[in-house]
């Protein structure tokens, strides 16, 4: 049975359109989506000060070249391929150890949260980065909410299967669902966000509509898209690619120009957005990060918990 929120959370603090957009003129648009059942609307997003201050990519950029496998291996399969994905209506389990398991309706959980504006640095693992303006909330806020119990230590998550809407799945290159997770406190750092939008508009399938787990300092694979299933448990979770290769992916994959991929470097990348010849930057310890979470690392040894 789905079920609602009984909170009081109320859509608060949201800037005016006409002054968000005269700040930023470089985006189009201050509108983000609320799913609630088949239906959107579209509402208005909170500028946030952990965005970076470096010029976003354009939405052809963004939507055009990116990795999604559920709708096939190569960077332009999944806008080619994820036009009959039907992203509504849409519903969460979050389940575990959780004070309020239950199948959630995305609008429901929506209808709770402010959602703000993150520009926020992308970083490949094949060593190739994006800027990207996601619009979305707090994963904590949806954790606090469904209450986490004592013990948890961990949070796993689960993409949806729908082979017949999403052609990638009917390879065996991945045991599906798609499947991720984050220690407990990295989910509940401030910088770890549900995404429903980018530019102001409706996360596109290829980009993992509805909505999709970004957190910025770890490589891009970390960040599931078109999240079903969330759950709580006190042992770490099983990974998909960590489980298919862990010499090549670690479970906790952060950013690390000096730890380098066994095929190639991560100490610099390939800057999406300069034409035939894009340009290479030296990659930042945790994406650029480590203030915000270096700390959560203390006393770990990230050339073997990589």
């Amino acid at each position: 049975m789905k079920k609602s929120f009984d909170g009081n959370l109320k859509w608060s603090d949201v800037t005016p359109k006409a002054q968000w957009m005269s700040r930023r003129s470089l985006l189009a648009g201050a509108g983000a989506m609320m799913v609630a059942g088949a239906a959107q609307a579209s509402i208005e997003t909170v500028p946030s000060a952990f965005s970076t201050d470096a010029t976003p990519n354009t939405l052809k950029e963004i939507t055009s070249y990116n990795n999604f496998y559920e709708f096939g291996t190569g960077k332009e399969d999944p806008l080619n391929n994820s036009a009959a994905f039907k992203p509504n209506p849409w519903s969460i389990k979050i389940d575990g150890m959780v004070d309020k398991p239950g199948d959630y309706d995305l609008g429901d959980i929506l209808a709770g949260v402010t959602l703000e504006e993150r520009i926020y640095r992308f970083r490949c693992v094949e060593a190739w980065s994006m800027v990207i303006p996601w619009n979305g909330f707090e994963l904590a806020t949806l954790l606090n909410r469904v209450g986490v119990q004592s013990g948890a230590k961990f949070v796993a998550f689960e993409t949806i299967v729908r082979p017949e809407e999403m052609p990638g799945q009917q390879s065996r290159i991945i045991d599906w669902p798609y499947r991720e997770g984050l220690r407990l406190d990295e989910a509940m750092n401030p910088l770890t966000i549900l995404a429903t939008g980018i530019y102001g508009e409706a996360l596109p399938n290829q980009s993992g509509a509805p909505i999709r787990l970004v957190v910025p300092w770890k490589y891009g694979f970390k960040s599931i898209k078109s999240i079903v299933r969330i759950t709580l448990t006190d042992t770490m979770p099983y990974a998909s690619w960590n489980a298919i290769n862990p010499r090549e992916y670690g479970f906790y994959s952060n950013v690390n120009p000096t730890v380098d991929h066994p095929r190639w470097s991560q100490a610099s990348e390939r800057r999406i957005g300069g034409g035939l010849f894009d340009s290479r930057v030296d990659t930042q310890m945790f994406n650029g990060y480590g203030d915000q979470v270096a700390q959560l690392y203390a006393g770990q040894d990230l050339t073997k918990d990589f």
